[in-house]
C-alpha cells in the first residue's frame, strides 16, 4: 500500500498587474514552487498587465510537501528579471478544499526574510551539571540554503538565543551546504516558557547581514525527551506587516490536491476483470456496466473519468475493444449523421484522451516541422478584410502602402504553402501513425460505414474519423502548440492568428468541404482550390490508414514491444570534470536518450553510446538544460525511470570537485557522501509517463464509490422491472447481475480500505519537540 499525491494545476490569468517597464507594461510569467523547488515556468506573455497563460499541468509529489507557491515575475532581457509578487497555497490550506481551490488570489509582496530553503542539523541535550541543568545545543551542519551573494553561495553563520543570552558560531565562506559542529551551552530553568531559537544569517561586509531562516523550539518537550536530535526544515521571519492586498494586482488560479491510498494490486483485480470482461463482451453489443458508468457520470468530471477508464484498458490491452464498445453506445443513439460524435460524450473524452496517450509522438512528427516555420517565418497573415492593416512595403525612401488586396493575396498564398504541407505531410504519415491507433480508427470507420451505409452518407465515415484526427487532435494543437509541448513558448499575437487561419482550413477539410462550412467564413474563399485538393488526399490517407490487418497491427505491436522506446531525449550541454579547470568552459552539446534501461548520449541522435570512465568506475557527469521547464522534464523522467533502481544515491554533491576539495561543502575527500539529499519524489506528469495500473483502478474505485447512490437506485429499477416482466429476462438479468457483482467489488474494496493504515503521511523526524510559529 502506498499514498499517491498530486497537483492538478491551471495557471488562469492575471489582472491589474503594476507595471515593470519603461513603457508603462509589464512581460510577465510565472514561476511555480514546490517547498522552494523549481518545477514551472510558463510562457512570458509580452506587454500586458493583464496576461492570460491558460497552462495546465500535472505534479506527483510526497505526502509530506508543505507548500505550493506562484511567482509573478516580469521579463528583462538586459537586467535581472523583477519580481512582482506571489501566491502560497499551503498544504493546509489545499486539504480544507476537497473540490480544489479555484478564483481570483491576491499577489503579496515577496519579502526577502520569508523566502528562506534548506534545513539544519541540530542536537539538542539536557546535560545535568553540578551546578543545575543545562541546555546544550549543537550545531552541525545545514544543506541547501538560500544563495545570497552574487557568486550563487552565502557566507552563511548561525546565532543561538536563549534566555536572553545569544551565541554564534563561525562564518564559513562561498558555501550553501556549510558545517560548523560547534556546540553552546545555556542555563535551563526548569518551568521556563522561554524558548530556543536558532537562526542561520548570511554574513555580509558591507550591507546588513541577509536572513537564510530559522527554528524556534519549545524547550519544555525536551525534560522528557533528554535529547533530540535531526535535520530541521528553516521557517520565514512573518513578524513583519505585508504591503497591502489588491495594489499588486491578482492571480486566478484552479489547483486541487488529491491524495490517495493505493491498495495493493491484488484488491483492484476482481474490479478489474468485471471491467475488463464487460468490455471484452462489447464485441455482442454494448454491456451493461459501460452505459451506467457514463449515465451516472456528471459533465465536470466526465474528463477524469474517461481518462482513467482509457489508461486502465490501454494497460490490458483493451484500449481499442473499449473504444470500439462506446462508438457503438454514441451510435445506437445518433440518428442523424451531421451530429455524430460532436457532443462531449465519454466516447468523445476517452478518444481525445486516447490520441494524446497513445498518438502524441505522431503528432509531434506530423506537425512539428509546420509550426516551426509558421513561428520562423512571422508573417503577416490575414484573410478577413475587415481585419486587414495596411503596412508600407518598399525600400528604404521608396516606401508605399501596401494594398489590401496585396495583403488578401500574400496571406491566401501564405496559407496555401503551409496547408499543402501539413496535408503532404500527413498523407506521408501512414506507416508512422501507431498500430493500435490505425486499428481504433479502422473499428470506427466500419462501425459508421454499418450505421450510415446509403450512399448519400458515403462521406460519413471519413468526417467521423477526422472529427478526431483534425477537430479534435490536430486543430488544437495548431491554435496552442505550446499546450501539446510542440513549442517552448506561447505564440505572438501576429503567429497567433497565422495558427487560427490555418487551424480553420484544417477544420474545413477534416469536414469534407460542407457547403455549411463554406458558409460560415466566406472570406475564407481563396483557400478553397487548396481545401478541395486537400479533401481527395484526406481521403486517400483515411482509406490507407484503416486498411490495416490483425496479423500487421499484431507485427508491428510486437515489433514496437521488443524496442525500449525512448522516454525522453533531446540535445543537452554535458561536462564531465576532469582536473582544475572551470567548470562553465568545457560544456559539450550531445544528444540525449533516455530509455527504461539507460541513459546514453552521442554526437548525433542515429549513433548513441554510454559514457564510460577509462577506469569503469562511476563518474559524476553535470548536464546543462536551457530554462527551467526542459531541466524539469528531464529530472521528470529520470526519477520515473529509476523509481525501482535499487543503487540510487540518497544523497550527492551538488557542486564539483575542483583542486582539493568540494565546491558546495569545501569537504576535501573526494569520495566523501553528498552533502545535499535526491529528491526523488517531484514528477510532472507527461503523455508518454508508464501507464500506473493501480492507480487508475483506485481512481476509478473513488469515482463509483461517489455515484454508489446512483447505482444501488439503478439497481433496484431494474429488480423491480424484472419481477414485472417489464424487461426483457435475459439483459435484464445480465444487467442486475454484472450490477450486483460491481456494487458487491465497491463494498469489498471499502472495507480493505478500512482496513488497511490510514495512509497518513509518514511523520516528519524530531517531532518530539513542538516547532513554534
Amino acid at each position: 500500500m502506498a499514498k499517491r499525491s498530486s497537483l492538478s494545476i491551471r495557471i488562469v490569468e492575471g489582472k491589474n498587474l503594476p507595471a515593470k517597464d519603461i513603457s508603462g507594461s509589464s512581460d510577465p510569467y510565472c514561476i511555480v514552487k514546490v517547498d522552494n523547488e523549481p518545477i514551472i515556468r510558463t510562457a512570458t506573455v509580452w506587454k500586458t498587465l493583464c496576461p492570460f497563460w491558460g497552462e495546465e499541468y500535472q505534479v506527483h509529489l510526497p505526502p509530506t510537501f508543505h507548500a505550493v507557491a506562484f511567482y509573478v515575475m516580469d521579463e528583462d532581457a538586459l537586467s535581472r528579471d523583477d519580481v512582482i509578487g506571489k501566491v502560497c497555497l499551503t498544504s493546509d490550506t489545499l486539504a480544507a478544499h476537497p473540490k480544489g481551490f479555484s478564483g481570483w488570489a491576491h499577489l503579496t509582496e515577496v519579502d526577502p526574510d520569508e523566502e528562506v530553503q534548506g534545513e539544519i542539523h541540530l542536537r539538542l541535550e539536557v546535560v545535568a551539571r553540578p551546578r543545575g541543568r543545562r541546555l546544550r545545543c549543537s550545531v552541525l551542519e545545514a544543506r541547501d540554503l538560500a544563495p545570497k551573494d552574487r557568486n550563487g553561495a552565502s557566507d552563511p553563520f548561525v546565532r543561538v538565543r536563549y534566555n536572553g543570552r545569544t551565541q554564534e558560531t563561525s562564518i564559513v565562506k562561498k558555501s550553501c551546504y556549510p558545517r560548523w559542529n560547534e556546540t553552546f551551552e545555556f542555563e535551563l530553568e526548569e518551568g521556563t516558557a522561554e524558548a530556543l531559537c536558532v537562526e542561520a544569517w548570511d554574513w555580509d561586509l558591507v550591507s546588513r547581514n541577509d536572513f537564510l531562516g530559522k527554528v524556534v523550539f519549545n524547550v519544555q518537550s525536551l525534560w522528557a525527551a533528554q535529547q533530540e536530535e535531526g535535520w530541521f526544515r528553516l521557517q520565514p521571519d512573518q513578524s513583519k506587516s505585508r504591503r497591502g492586498e489588491g495594489s499588486l494586482g491578482s492571480l486566478q488560479l484552479e489547483v486541487r490536491l488529491r491524495d490517495e491510498t493505493v491498495l495493493p494490486s491484488g484488491c483492484y483485480q476482481p474490479l478489474v476483470q468485471l471491467l475488463c470482461r464487460e468490455v471484452k463482451l462489447g464485441a455482442q453489443g454494448p454491456g451493461q456496466l459501460i452505459p451506467l458508468i457514463e449515465e451516472t457520470t456528471s459533465t465536470e468530471c466526465r474528463q477524469d473519468v474517461a481518462t482513467n477508464l482509457l489508461k486502465l484498458f490501454l494497460g490490458q490491452g483493451l484500449a481499442k475493444d473499449f473504444l470500439d464498445l462506446l462508438f457503438q453506445l454514441e451510435l445506437g443513439r445518433t440518428s442523424e449523421a451531421n451530429t455524430l460524435f460532436r457532443s462531449n460524450s465519454l466516447a468523445s473524452k476517452s478518444m481525445e484522451s486516447f490520441l494524446k496517450v497513445a498518438g502524441m509522438r505522431y503528432l509531434h512528427g506530423v506537425l512539428g516541422p509546420i509550426i516551426d516555420r509558421v513561428f520562423e517565418e512571422k508573417k503577416y497573415v490575414e484573410l478577413d478584410p475587415s481585419k486587414v492593416e495596411v503596412k508600407d512595403v518598399g525600400c528604404s525612401g521608396l516606401h508605399r502602402p501596401q494594398t489590401e488586396a496585396e495583403v488578401l493575396e500574400q496571406s491566401a498564398q501564405t496559407l496555401r504553402s503551409h496547408l499543402g504541407a501539413l496535408l503532404s505531410s500527413l498523407s506521408r504519415s501512414v506507416r508512422a501513425c501507431p498500430a493500435v491507433v490505425r486499428a481504433t480508427f479502422r473499428q470506427l470507420f466500419r462501425r459508421v460505414r454499418e450505421r450510415f451505409p446509403s450512399a448519400q452518407h458515403e462521406n460519413v465515415p471519413f468526417i467521423a474519423v477526422t472529427s478526431f484526427l483534425c477537430l479534435r487532435f490536430f486543430s488544437p494543437a495548431i491554435m496552442a502548440p505550446k499546450l501539446f509541448h510542440l513549442r517552448e513558448r506561447h505564440a505572438d499575437a501576429r503567429t497567433s492568428r497565422t495558427l487560427l487561419l490555418l487551424a480553420k482550413a484544417v477544420q474545413n477539410v477534416g469536414n469534407m468541404d460542407t457547403p455549411a462550412s463554406r458558409a460560415k467564413e466566406a472570406w475564407m474563399e481563396p483557400l478553397q482550390p487548396t481545401v478541395r485538393q486537400g479533401v481527395a488526399q484526406l481521403k486517400d490517407f483515411i482509406t490507407k490508414l484503416v486498411d490495416i490487418e490483425e496479423k500487421e497491427e499484431l507485427d508491428l505491436q510486437r515489433a514496437l514491444s521488443l524496442q525500449a522506446p525512448p522516454v525522453k531525449e533531446g540535445p543537452l550541454f554535458i561536462h564531465r570534470t576532469k582536473g582544475k579547470g572551470p567548470l562553465m568552459s568545457s560544456f559539450k552539446k550531445l544528444h540525449f536518450s533516455l530509455t527504461t534501461e539507460a541513459l546514453s548520449f552521442a554526437k548525433t541522435p542515429n549513433s548513441k553510446v554510454i559514457y564510460e570512465d577509462d577506469a569503469g568506475k562511476p563518474q559524476t557527469v553535470y548536464l546543462q538544460c536551457k530554462c527551467v521547464n526542459e531541466l524539469n522534464q528531464w529530472l521528470s523522467a529520470l526519477r520515473k525511470v529509476s523509481i525501482s533502481n535499487p543503487g540510487l544515491l540518497g544523497s550527492y554533491h551538488p557542486g564539483v570537485f575542483r583542486g582539493d576539495k568540494w565546491s558546495c561543502c569545501h569537504q576535501k575527500d573526494k569520495s566523501d557522501l553528498g552533502c545535499d539529499k535526491t529528491r526523488s519524489r517531484v514528477t510532472l506528469q507527461e503523455w508518454n509517463d508508464p501507464l500506473d495500473h493501480d492507480l487508475e483502478a483506485q481512481l476509478i474505485y473513488r469515482h463509483l464509490l461517489g455515484v454508489e447512490a446512483a447505482l444501488r437506485e439503478k439497481r433496484r429499477e431494474l429488480s423491480a422491472g424484472t419481477e414485472a416482466g417489464s424487461v426483457p429476462t435475459g439483459p435484464g438479468e445480465a444487467a442486475e447481475d454484472a450490477l450486483a457483482q460491481l456494487l458487491r467489488v465497491l463494498r469489498d474494496l471499502q472495507e480493505a480500505h478500512r482496513s488497511s493504515p490510514t495512509g497518513s503521511p509518514p511523520s516528519e523526524p524530531n517531532r518530539l519537540l513542538a516547532l513554534q510559529t
